[in-house]
Protein backbone atom coordinates (compact mmCIF):
# COMPACT_ATOMS: atom_id res chain seq x y z
CA UNK A 1 0.00 0.00 0.00
CA UNK A 2 1.41 3.39 -0.95
CA UNK A 3 1.59 5.89 1.90
CA UNK A 4 0.07 9.24 0.97
CA UNK A 5 0.40 12.56 2.77
CA UNK A 6 -3.36 12.86 3.06
CA UNK A 7 -6.18 10.34 3.25
CA UNK A 8 -7.43 10.71 -0.31
CA UNK A 9 -9.54 8.24 -2.20
CA UNK A 10 -7.54 6.87 -5.13
CA UNK A 11 -9.13 4.32 -7.44
CA UNK A 12 -11.98 3.97 -4.93
CA UNK A 13 -9.65 3.00 -2.08
CA UNK A 14 -8.50 4.97 0.95
CA UNK A 15 -4.84 5.17 1.93
CA UNK A 16 -3.80 5.79 5.52
CA UNK A 17 -1.46 8.57 6.54
CA UNK A 18 1.08 7.49 9.18
CA UNK A 19 0.83 9.04 12.62
CA UNK A 20 3.21 11.66 13.97
CA UNK A 21 4.14 12.26 17.58
CA UNK A 22 1.63 15.11 17.96
CA UNK A 23 -1.19 12.68 17.19
CA UNK A 24 -0.65 10.66 20.38
CA UNK A 25 -3.06 11.88 23.11
CA UNK A 26 -1.42 12.80 26.40
CA UNK A 27 -4.57 13.95 28.17
CA UNK A 28 -6.93 11.08 29.04
CA UNK A 29 -10.35 12.68 29.12
CA UNK A 30 -11.17 10.67 25.99
CA UNK A 31 -10.35 7.11 27.01
CA UNK A 32 -12.22 3.89 27.66
CA UNK A 33 -11.55 4.33 31.38
CA UNK A 34 -13.22 7.75 31.44
CA UNK A 35 -16.03 6.51 29.20
CA UNK A 36 -16.94 3.71 31.61
CA UNK A 37 -15.74 5.38 34.83
CA UNK A 38 -13.01 2.78 35.38
CA UNK A 39 -10.24 3.24 37.91
CA UNK A 40 -7.30 3.05 37.81
CA UNK A 41 -5.98 3.62 34.26
CA UNK A 42 -5.85 0.62 31.93
CA UNK A 43 -7.65 -1.90 34.15
CA UNK A 44 -9.85 -3.47 31.47
CA UNK A 45 -13.42 -4.75 31.64
CA UNK A 46 -15.30 -5.59 34.83
CA UNK A 47 -18.32 -7.90 34.80
CA UNK A 48 -20.18 -5.32 36.91
CA UNK A 49 -19.75 -2.68 34.24
CA UNK A 50 -22.66 -1.28 32.25
CA UNK A 51 -22.02 -2.14 28.63
CA UNK A 52 -23.15 1.21 27.19
CA UNK A 53 -22.92 4.19 29.57
CA UNK A 54 -25.71 6.72 30.08
CA UNK A 55 -23.45 9.51 28.85
CA UNK A 56 -21.13 9.10 25.90
CA UNK A 57 -18.15 11.08 27.14
CA UNK A 58 -16.57 14.41 26.24
CA UNK A 59 -17.17 15.92 22.84
CA UNK A 60 -14.33 15.56 20.34
CA UNK A 61 -14.09 16.94 16.82
CA UNK A 62 -15.64 14.19 14.66
CA UNK A 63 -15.89 15.83 11.24
CA UNK A 64 -17.83 13.62 8.85
CA UNK A 65 -18.97 11.13 11.51
CA UNK A 66 -22.59 10.61 12.49
CA UNK A 67 -23.64 13.31 14.94
CA UNK A 68 -24.65 10.72 17.54
CA UNK A 69 -21.01 9.85 18.26
CA UNK A 70 -19.33 12.07 20.85
CA UNK A 71 -15.75 10.90 20.37
CA UNK A 72 -13.71 8.09 18.83
CA UNK A 73 -14.10 5.84 21.89
CA UNK A 74 -17.87 6.24 21.73
CA UNK A 75 -17.81 5.45 18.00
CA UNK A 76 -15.83 2.23 18.40
CA UNK A 77 -17.84 0.97 21.40
CA UNK A 78 -21.29 1.73 20.04
CA UNK A 79 -20.81 0.61 16.43
CA UNK A 80 -19.49 -2.71 17.74
CA UNK A 81 -22.49 -3.11 20.06
CA UNK A 82 -24.95 -2.08 17.35
CA UNK A 83 -23.53 -4.49 14.78
CA UNK A 84 -23.01 -7.53 16.98
CA UNK A 85 -25.46 -7.35 19.87
CA UNK A 86 -28.28 -5.30 18.40
CA UNK A 87 -27.77 -7.58 15.35
CA UNK A 88 -27.78 -4.66 12.93
CA UNK A 89 -25.20 -6.42 10.78
CA UNK A 90 -26.01 -4.37 7.68
CA UNK A 91 -24.79 -1.29 9.56
CA UNK A 92 -21.31 -2.49 8.62
CA UNK A 93 -22.08 -0.92 5.23
CA UNK A 94 -22.35 2.46 6.96
CA UNK A 95 -19.16 2.09 8.99
CA UNK A 96 -16.77 0.37 6.56
CA UNK A 97 -15.85 1.60 3.09
CA UNK A 98 -17.01 -0.42 0.12
CA UNK A 99 -13.41 -1.44 -0.61
CA UNK A 100 -12.09 -1.63 2.94
CA UNK A 101 -8.88 -3.59 3.44
CA UNK A 102 -8.98 -6.07 6.31
CA UNK A 103 -5.80 -8.01 7.04
CA UNK A 104 -6.73 -10.93 9.28
CA UNK A 105 -5.14 -14.19 10.43
CA UNK A 106 -5.41 -15.73 6.98
CA UNK A 107 -4.74 -12.94 4.50
CA UNK A 108 -6.57 -10.00 2.94
CA UNK A 109 -10.34 -9.68 3.08
CA UNK A 110 -11.58 -7.01 0.70
CA UNK A 111 -14.74 -4.97 1.03
CA UNK A 112 -17.56 -4.43 3.52
CA UNK A 113 -19.81 -7.01 1.81
CA UNK A 114 -17.33 -9.74 2.80
CA UNK A 115 -17.39 -8.47 6.41
CA UNK A 116 -21.19 -8.50 6.41
CA UNK A 117 -21.30 -12.11 5.17
CA UNK A 118 -18.74 -13.23 7.75
CA UNK A 119 -20.58 -11.48 10.57
CA UNK A 120 -23.90 -13.10 9.64
CA UNK A 121 -22.10 -16.45 9.63
CA UNK A 122 -20.64 -15.88 13.11
CA UNK A 123 -23.89 -14.66 14.68
CA UNK A 124 -25.53 -17.78 13.24
CA UNK A 125 -22.92 -19.99 14.88
CA UNK A 126 -23.06 -18.11 18.23
CA UNK A 127 -26.60 -16.80 18.65
CA UNK A 128 -25.86 -15.18 22.04
CA UNK A 129 -22.50 -13.71 21.06
CA UNK A 130 -21.22 -10.64 22.91
CA UNK A 131 -18.29 -8.43 21.96
CA UNK A 132 -17.07 -6.66 25.08
CA UNK A 133 -14.77 -3.63 24.97
CA UNK A 134 -11.74 -4.42 27.11
CA UNK A 135 -9.53 -1.54 25.92
CA UNK A 136 -9.26 1.01 23.09
CA UNK A 137 -5.91 2.69 22.47
CA UNK A 138 -6.41 5.57 20.06
CA UNK A 139 -4.43 8.27 18.29
CA UNK A 140 -4.93 10.66 15.37
CA UNK A 141 -7.83 12.98 14.60
CA UNK A 142 -10.62 13.65 12.11
CA UNK A 143 -8.21 15.17 9.59
CA UNK A 144 -5.73 12.33 9.09
CA UNK A 145 -7.94 9.58 10.49
CA UNK A 146 -8.40 7.97 13.90
CA UNK A 147 -6.15 4.98 14.59
CA UNK A 148 -7.61 2.62 17.19
CA UNK A 149 -6.38 -0.61 18.74
CA UNK A 150 -9.51 -2.27 20.10
CA UNK A 151 -9.02 -5.17 22.50
CA UNK A 152 -12.22 -7.17 22.69
CA UNK A 153 -13.55 -10.16 24.60
CA UNK A 154 -15.80 -12.40 22.51
CA UNK A 155 -18.14 -14.53 24.59
CA UNK A 156 -20.91 -16.84 23.47
CA UNK A 157 -22.18 -20.39 22.97
CA UNK A 158 -21.52 -22.35 19.79
CA UNK A 159 -25.14 -23.39 19.18
CA UNK A 160 -24.97 -23.30 15.39
CA UNK A 161 -22.81 -24.87 12.71
CA UNK A 162 -19.74 -22.90 11.63
CA UNK A 163 -16.86 -23.09 9.19
CA UNK A 164 -15.03 -25.09 11.87
CA UNK A 165 -17.68 -27.81 12.09
CA UNK A 166 -21.04 -28.73 13.66
CA UNK A 167 -22.34 -26.94 16.74
CA UNK A 168 -20.62 -28.05 19.94
CA UNK A 169 -22.84 -26.15 22.44
CA UNK A 170 -19.65 -25.11 24.22
CA UNK A 171 -18.93 -21.64 25.53
CA UNK A 172 -16.05 -19.53 24.28
CA UNK A 173 -14.19 -16.60 25.82
CA UNK A 174 -11.80 -15.37 23.14
CA UNK A 175 -9.48 -12.38 22.91
CA UNK A 176 -9.43 -10.23 19.76
CA UNK A 177 -7.28 -7.21 18.91
CA UNK A 178 -8.27 -5.03 15.96
CA UNK A 179 -6.23 -2.07 14.75
CA UNK A 180 -8.44 0.15 12.60
CA UNK A 181 -8.17 3.47 10.79
CA UNK A 182 -11.43 5.43 10.46
CA UNK A 183 -12.32 8.69 8.75
CA UNK A 184 -15.71 10.30 8.10
CA UNK A 185 -17.61 7.48 9.83
CA UNK A 186 -15.87 4.78 7.78
CA UNK A 187 -13.22 2.24 8.71
CA UNK A 188 -11.08 1.76 5.61
CA UNK A 189 -8.11 -0.18 6.97
CA UNK A 190 -8.01 -2.91 9.61
CA UNK A 191 -5.45 -5.35 10.97
CA UNK A 192 -7.34 -7.87 13.12
CA UNK A 193 -6.25 -10.98 14.98
CA UNK A 194 -8.66 -13.45 16.55
CA UNK A 195 -7.40 -15.96 19.07
CA UNK A 196 -8.65 -18.72 16.78
CA UNK A 197 -6.37 -21.40 18.21
CA UNK A 198 -7.81 -20.71 21.65
CA UNK A 199 -11.36 -20.78 20.30
CA UNK A 200 -10.85 -24.19 18.71
CA UNK A 201 -9.41 -25.54 21.96
CA UNK A 202 -12.43 -24.20 23.86
CA UNK A 203 -14.72 -25.87 21.32
CA UNK A 204 -13.03 -29.18 22.13
CA UNK A 205 -11.11 -29.50 18.87
CA UNK A 206 -7.55 -30.67 18.30
CA UNK A 207 -5.87 -27.59 16.83
CA UNK A 208 -3.20 -29.61 15.00
CA UNK A 209 -5.85 -31.65 13.23
CA UNK A 210 -7.86 -28.50 12.52
CA UNK A 211 -4.80 -26.74 11.08
CA UNK A 212 -4.09 -29.67 8.77
CA UNK A 213 -7.72 -29.83 7.64
CA UNK A 214 -7.84 -26.08 7.00
CA UNK A 215 -4.57 -26.18 5.06
CA UNK A 216 -6.21 -28.70 2.73
CA UNK A 217 -9.39 -26.63 2.38
CA UNK A 218 -8.29 -23.08 3.25
CA UNK A 219 -10.36 -20.01 4.12
CA UNK A 220 -10.49 -16.97 1.86
CA UNK A 221 -7.19 -15.18 1.46
CA UNK A 222 -4.98 -18.12 2.47
CA UNK A 223 -2.16 -18.53 1.87
CA UNK A 224 -1.32 -14.85 1.55
CA UNK A 225 0.89 -13.95 -1.38
CA UNK A 226 4.09 -11.90 -1.28
CA UNK A 227 2.34 -8.64 -2.17
CA UNK A 228 -0.27 -9.08 0.56
CA UNK A 229 2.48 -9.75 3.11
CA UNK A 230 4.34 -6.64 1.99
CA UNK A 231 1.20 -4.49 2.14
CA UNK A 232 0.16 -5.89 5.51
CA UNK A 233 3.49 -4.80 6.96
CA UNK A 234 3.68 -1.30 5.55
CA UNK A 235 0.01 -0.20 5.69
CA UNK A 236 -0.12 2.95 7.89
CA UNK A 237 3.51 2.46 8.91
CA UNK A 238 5.72 5.56 9.24
CA UNK A 239 8.59 5.86 6.76
CA UNK A 240 10.93 6.06 9.75
CA UNK A 241 10.51 5.30 13.45
CA UNK A 242 9.24 8.38 15.31
CA UNK A 243 12.02 7.98 17.84
CA UNK A 244 14.41 8.74 14.94
CA UNK A 245 12.40 11.23 12.89
CA UNK A 246 11.00 13.12 15.91
CA UNK A 247 13.37 12.45 18.84
CA UNK A 248 12.50 13.78 22.29
CA UNK A 249 14.15 13.98 25.69
CA UNK A 250 12.64 11.98 28.52
CA UNK A 251 10.65 8.78 28.27
CA UNK A 252 9.75 7.89 24.68
CA UNK A 253 7.16 5.14 24.14
CA UNK A 254 8.28 4.62 20.55
CA UNK A 255 11.94 4.09 21.47
CA UNK A 256 10.97 1.99 24.50
CA UNK A 257 8.69 -0.33 22.52
CA UNK A 258 11.05 -0.79 19.61
CA UNK A 259 13.93 -1.43 21.99
CA UNK A 260 11.96 -4.11 23.84
CA UNK A 261 11.05 -6.01 20.70
CA UNK A 262 14.51 -5.80 19.19
CA UNK A 263 16.20 -6.75 22.45
CA UNK A 264 13.96 -9.70 23.26
CA UNK A 265 13.11 -11.10 19.85
CA UNK A 266 16.08 -10.25 17.65
CA UNK A 267 18.98 -10.10 20.10
CA UNK A 268 17.51 -12.77 22.43
CA UNK A 269 18.58 -10.58 25.36
CA UNK A 270 16.46 -11.83 28.24
CA UNK A 271 17.94 -9.20 30.57
CA UNK A 272 15.28 -6.97 29.00
CA UNK A 273 12.70 -8.81 31.11
CA UNK A 274 14.48 -7.94 34.34
CA UNK A 275 15.26 -4.37 33.34
CA UNK A 276 12.07 -3.23 31.62
CA UNK A 277 9.23 -5.40 32.92
CA UNK A 278 7.68 -4.99 36.35
CA UNK A 279 7.88 -7.84 38.86
CA UNK A 280 5.02 -10.30 38.37
CA UNK A 281 3.73 -8.54 35.24
CA UNK A 282 0.67 -10.15 33.68
CA UNK A 283 0.57 -11.67 30.20
CA UNK A 284 -2.26 -12.91 28.00
CA UNK A 285 -1.58 -14.44 24.61
CA UNK A 286 -2.68 -16.92 21.94
CA UNK A 287 -3.89 -20.48 22.58
CA UNK A 288 -5.02 -19.80 26.16
CA UNK A 289 -1.58 -18.63 27.30
CA UNK A 290 -1.97 -16.64 30.49
CA UNK A 291 0.77 -16.25 33.06
CA UNK A 292 2.68 -13.84 35.27
CA UNK A 293 6.33 -13.00 35.60
CA UNK A 294 9.61 -13.19 33.71
CA UNK A 295 10.28 -16.93 34.04
CA UNK A 296 7.07 -17.93 32.25
CA UNK A 297 7.64 -15.28 29.58
CA UNK A 298 11.19 -16.57 29.08
CA UNK A 299 9.83 -20.09 28.57
CA UNK A 300 7.21 -18.86 26.10
CA UNK A 301 9.76 -17.03 23.96
CA UNK A 302 12.15 -19.96 24.25
CA UNK A 303 9.54 -22.24 22.67
CA UNK A 304 9.22 -19.84 19.72
CA UNK A 305 13.00 -19.59 19.23
CA UNK A 306 13.34 -23.38 19.47
CA UNK A 307 10.95 -23.78 16.55
CA UNK A 308 12.30 -20.88 14.47
CA UNK A 309 15.96 -20.28 15.39
CA UNK A 310 16.46 -17.72 12.60
CA UNK A 311 13.36 -15.66 13.44
CA UNK A 312 13.75 -11.97 12.52
CA UNK A 313 11.18 -9.41 13.69
CA UNK A 314 10.31 -5.90 12.53
CA UNK A 315 8.14 -3.36 14.35
CA UNK A 316 5.72 -1.99 11.75
CA UNK A 317 3.77 0.58 13.76
CA UNK A 318 3.58 1.97 17.30
CA UNK A 319 0.93 4.28 18.68
CA UNK A 320 0.09 5.16 22.26
CA UNK A 321 -1.78 7.35 24.69
CA UNK A 322 -0.95 8.60 28.18
CA UNK A 323 1.66 10.51 30.13
CA UNK A 324 4.40 9.98 32.72
CA UNK A 325 2.08 10.57 35.67
CA UNK A 326 -0.78 8.25 34.69
CA UNK A 327 1.24 5.79 32.62
CA UNK A 328 0.92 4.78 29.00
CA UNK A 329 -1.03 2.32 26.91
CA UNK A 330 0.77 1.28 23.72
CA UNK A 331 -0.20 -0.74 20.66
CA UNK A 332 2.65 -2.31 18.69
CA UNK A 333 2.03 -4.00 15.35
CA UNK A 334 4.88 -6.28 14.28
CA UNK A 335 5.83 -8.92 11.75
CA UNK A 336 8.42 -11.68 11.59
CA UNK A 337 9.76 -14.32 9.25
CA UNK A 338 11.75 -17.46 9.94
CA UNK A 339 12.26 -21.11 9.12
CA UNK A 340 10.80 -24.07 10.98
CA UNK A 341 14.07 -25.92 11.58
CA UNK A 342 13.59 -26.90 15.23
CA UNK A 343 11.52 -29.58 16.97
CA UNK A 344 9.20 -27.87 19.45
CA UNK A 345 5.63 -26.96 20.29
CA UNK A 346 4.84 -27.05 16.57
CA UNK A 347 6.10 -30.58 16.08
CA UNK A 348 9.10 -31.93 14.24
CA UNK A 349 11.00 -29.55 11.97
CA UNK A 350 9.68 -29.20 8.42
CA UNK A 351 11.96 -26.54 6.96
CA UNK A 352 8.89 -24.37 6.29
CA UNK A 353 9.42 -20.69 5.60
CA UNK A 354 6.89 -19.00 7.88
CA UNK A 355 5.24 -15.61 8.35
CA UNK A 356 4.11 -14.40 11.76
CA UNK A 357 2.42 -11.08 12.43
CA UNK A 358 1.05 -9.77 15.66
CA UNK A 359 -0.35 -6.95 17.74
CA UNK A 360 0.88 -6.38 21.26
CA UNK A 361 -0.74 -4.01 23.73
CA UNK A 362 1.20 -2.95 26.81
CA UNK A 363 0.43 -0.99 29.94
CA UNK A 364 3.59 0.92 30.86
CA UNK A 365 4.26 2.72 34.13
CA UNK A 366 7.49 4.30 35.35
CA UNK A 367 9.41 2.86 32.42
CA UNK A 368 8.28 -0.74 33.00
CA UNK A 369 5.70 -3.00 31.38
CA UNK A 370 3.16 -3.96 34.02
CA UNK A 371 0.71 -5.82 31.75
CA UNK A 372 0.89 -7.23 28.22
CA UNK A 373 -1.64 -8.63 25.78
CA UNK A 374 -0.28 -10.29 22.63
CA UNK A 375 -1.96 -11.98 19.71
CA UNK A 376 -0.37 -13.40 16.59
CA UNK A 377 -1.61 -15.62 13.75
CA UNK A 378 -0.89 -18.90 15.52
CA UNK A 379 -3.49 -21.05 13.78
CA UNK A 380 -2.34 -19.70 10.42
CA UNK A 381 1.25 -20.45 11.46
CA UNK A 382 0.28 -24.04 12.18
CA UNK A 383 -1.46 -24.21 8.80
CA UNK A 384 1.72 -23.00 7.07
CA UNK A 385 3.64 -25.84 8.74
CA UNK A 386 0.91 -28.41 8.06
CA UNK A 387 0.89 -27.52 4.38
CA UNK A 388 4.57 -28.42 4.05
CA UNK A 389 4.25 -31.46 6.29
CA UNK A 390 1.55 -32.87 4.05
CA UNK A 391 3.58 -32.23 0.91
CA UNK A 392 1.60 -29.41 -0.69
Amino acid sequence: MNVKKTNTQIENQWFAEPLSREHMPRELSISLDRYFGRKPFGTGYSDKEKRIPDHYGDQQSMRGFEETYRNIIDYIVRITYKIWEDRNVEYIGETYTEDSLVYDDYGLQLGCKKIIRDTHHTTGAFSNIRLIADEVIWAGNDEIGFHTSHRTLIRGTNDGDSNYGPATNRDIDVLVIANCVALKNKIFLEHVLYNNSSMLQQLGMDINEAAARMARSPPAGWPRDAQTWKDLKRAASPPQALSLSQPISGFDVDAFSRGLFDGLLNQRNFAVLANHYGPGFGFQGPSNRKFAGADAYHDFLGSIFAAFPDLVLAVDQVHWMGNDESGYLSAVRWSATGTHTGDSTYGSATGSSIQIWGITQQKIFDGHVVSEWMLFNELDLMMQIARVREGD
